[in-house]
């Protein structure tokens, strides 16, 4: 099994974070922020991916830190859990339609970390969330993971109709690319390693 345990404290957050690649979806998720709560457990569940995370976080200044610090070791989980990297497809791109909203998420396990973000919204806040937390998330995690992330809203209006389907978008595509392929030989790649 591809599983990564991770804890990581600073004088910001204090997480721990338990990761199966080769889940059915379950969770277990708390970071005291419920929107980011819900939004991470619909990613467990479009990743196929079993995920345990719990976050004592600094939000009585903000969320900031608690969605970012999350990212960070949602990534290096990730990073972990794929070991090697031997025969995993390597690339996905999906699109996900919600209601008025149509997202696209691509990302190629690359080695190489970028994150390409473009997303605009009419309203600023998903309830309490703030919108632009997304990205900084989807930052963390690229980076942290070494994987090349870009989520491009085709259209759409309604905030949390957005950020939902960027979270799901990024589970089916992530499932599909960490997802093994018993025909390739070694690694996906000429240069023998990614």
């Amino acid at each position: 099994m591809r599983e990564s345990a991770i804890q990581r404290k600073t004088s910001e957050t204090d997480i721990q974070l338990k990761l199966n690649l080769d889940g059915t979806g379950q969770y277990n998720i708390s970071t005291g922020v419920g929107f980011f709560d819900h939004m991470l457990e619909l990613f467990a569940k479009h990743a196929q991916i079993d995920l345990t995370l719990s976050c004592d976080g600094d939000i009585h200044v903000d969320a900031h830190h608690t969605v970012e610090d999350c990212g960070i070791v949602l990534g290096e989980a990730i990073k972990n859990a794929l070991g090697d990297k031997t025969q995993i497809r390597r690339y996905s791109t999906k699109f996900v339609p919600m209601d008025e909203t149509l997202m696209m998420a691509s990302l190629d396990i690359s080695g190489r970390p970028y994150l390409a973000y473009h997303a605009t919204f009419l309203q600023s806040k998903a309830g309490d969330f703030d919108a632009e937390l997304g990205e900084e998330f989807f930052r963390a995690v690229a980076f942290n993971a070494g994987i090349t992330l870009h989520i491009n809203l085709q259209y759409g209006s309604n905030t949390h109709h957005i950020i939902e389907a960027a979270f799901k978008a990024f589970g089916q595509a992530l499932r599909e690319a960490a997802s093994v392929d018993a025909s390739l030989q070694g690694v996906f790649s000429t240069k023998g390693v990614l």
